[in-house]
């Protein structure tokens, strides 16, 4: 049974894409079968994954457009380990296209159900705005990472995104939850950055990954080379705070379906 993952937060910089691509890789190295899929028009994940998305031919644009089926638009990098739905610039004009379509919230949901079976996760990378993109993935999705920067404007942030995560629960979605709040470049010198984390545990408890990934200058340069940090350095901080997300993922997982 694949786990559907959707990485999101309307706030911009806080690691959505490195999250989405290193969670992927360290995934891989659990032997997981794992699909990413690209549905920010930046296309950062896309090339992050080794893969140009300036020479595109087919792309998550023609998958929710209906033009092409799941497996005709994914590339698998086998030197990752995982598969890509890419993204680029063309994703703009699906998001345009999508508000005079009926039934466009499901657009992803249905296009990956043919293909479902063959993954164990699905990890899906959201651009940086409450969009229809979005919406999307929150349809197609049972679950939903928050990374965030423990910042002064963090949980004013939160707030608006875990509202809208609530109204596509009751109104296309009643299987979506939050899996998981993740600390990003976390600097535990920083007073305010372990004042804003308290409050996190204090608010949301247990949802709050252990896990937290530190400001980590090989998991930035990572992108350039087309690489996971995992990939390009197995030793850095970046990439073993990855490996140990992943790892806790999947004892949380393994807890709750033992409770059920």
């Amino acid at each position: 049974m694949s786990r559907i993952i959707a990485i999101t937060n309307q706030k911009g910089g806080v690691g959505k894409t490195t999250t989405t691509v290193n969670l992927a890789a360290s995934l891989v190295a659990t032997k997981r079968r794992v699909l990413l899929i690209d549905l920010d028009p930046q296309g950062n994940a896309t090339m992050g994954s080794g893969i140009d998305k300036n020479g595109l031919e087919i792309s998550c644009c023609d998958l929710l457009l209906k033009e092409v089926t799941a497996s005709e638009a994914m590339i698998h990098q086998p030197h990752l380990g995982y598969s890509v739905l890419p993204s680029n610039a063309d994703l703009t004009a699906a998001e345009v296209a999508l508000i005079n379509i009926d039934g466009r919230e499901g657009r992803l949901a249905r296009a990956l159900q043919p293909i479902e079976s063959e993954f164990d996760y699905i990890l899906i990378d959201c651009p940086p705005t409450l969009n229809m993109l979005t919406v999307n993935a929150l349809v197609a999705a049972e679950g939903v990472i928050i990374p965030m920067q423990c910042e002064y404007y963090a949980l004013e942030g939160l707030t608006a995104l875990i509202e809208t995560i609530e109204q596509v629960r009751s109104t296309a979605n009643p299987r979506l939850v939050i899996e998981g709040l993740l600390r990003t470049m976390f600097d535990p010198r920083n007073n305010l950055s372990n004042e804003v984390s308290a409050q996190l545990i204090s608010h949301f408890g247990d949802k709050v990954y252990r896990t937290v990934v530190p400001r980590n200058v090989r998991l930035a340069e990572a992108p350039s080379h087309g690489l996971p940090a995992i990939q390009y350095d197995k030793t850095s901080r970046g990439a073993l705070a990855y490996l140990a997300l992943a790892g806790e993922i999947l004892r949380r997982e393994s807890r709750a379906a033992e409770v059920a």
